[in-house]
């Protein structure tokens, strides 16, 4: 079996009660990492904690708490005190028209999804680069590559984080610190029963065919599971992927068409 050479280790892994988030917090888990896991809704997040401790001999933390707050993030790098790995996630802005949407509602994309994993990448690197040791994944998406037009908010925000990344990451790899992105396609997950009932409604067609559709349009015939990005993460984290700096993975079963 592949050592990640990360058992013992501490990870906060944000937004993981459900989704790929949970994904992520399983997969370091079995791996031996422990962790902190912090959501919104206490008693979902309590749930997911408590099946985590029972499959797997790591110690997990939870905070119940809005990670795009300052409160927030400041609650649960309390909680960690020593982070050696720290996975950035928050839910993506509500898809709609550009033109409906205030200035208001771009900033509170940009907190969201580019400063607070900007915020939070800031409050733990130089104890990473003082022990030569640091993972920092940073959970985008696939609208980075391919933007999607209704999501018009999340593909702004999210590519302002791919700006600061492509930089700040090869500032300190030479300290065994690396920082990536990993992009999801479409996965079995709340967020795109939400996107398959906005289009189903927007194109008066059932839930089912607009899934059917969604999935004939993947090379894989089908959507991601949470498991299979999740282990994609923990490898990012592992000693193996001391070398990769500053990458975009994409994980959509062949969705984005390109040579490179």
């Amino acid at each position: 079996m592949l050592d990640f050479g990360i058992a013992g280790r501490k990870a906060i892994v944000c937004a993981s009660s459900k989704g790929l988030g949970l994904g992520c917090a399983e997969a370091l888990a079995k791996v031996g990492v422990n962790l902190v896991m912090c959501a919104r809704t206490e008693d979902v997040l309590e749930t997911a904690a408590d099946m985590v401790r029972r499959k797997y001999d790591v110690s997990v933390d939870t905070v119940a708490c809005d990670i795009t707050t300052d409160e927030g993030r400041s609650a649960v790098i309390a909680a960690a005190g020593h982070v050696d790995i720290l996975v950035n996630n928050a839910g993506g802005p509500p898809p709609g028209d550009f033109r409906d949407w205030s200035r208001d509602d771009w900033i509170k994309a940009i907190d969201a999804n580019m400063l607070t994993a900007i915020d939070l990448t800031k409050r733990v690197i130089d104890p990473m680069i003082n022990q030569k040791f640091g993972r920092i994944v940073n959970i985008t998406s696939g609208s980075v590559k391919s933007p999607i037009p209704q999501l018009g908010m999340s593909n702004a925000a999210r590519a302002g984080l791919t700006g600061f990344v492509a930089g700040t990451s090869r500032q300190v790899a030479k300290y065994n610190v690396t920082i990536n992105n990993l992009l999801p396609g479409q996965f079995n997950t709340d967020r795109i029963e939400s996107l398959i009932e906005n289009r189903a409604k927007a194109e008066s067609k059932p839930k089912a065919q607009i899934r059917e559709l969604m999935e004939n349009a993947v090379p894989a015939g089908r959507l991601g599971e949470i498991h299979e990005f999740g282990a994609a993460c923990a490898w990012m984290c592992s000693m193996q992927a001391s070398f990769l700096v500053g990458q975009n993975i994409l994980l959509d079963g062949g969705n984005f068409n390109s040579t490179m």
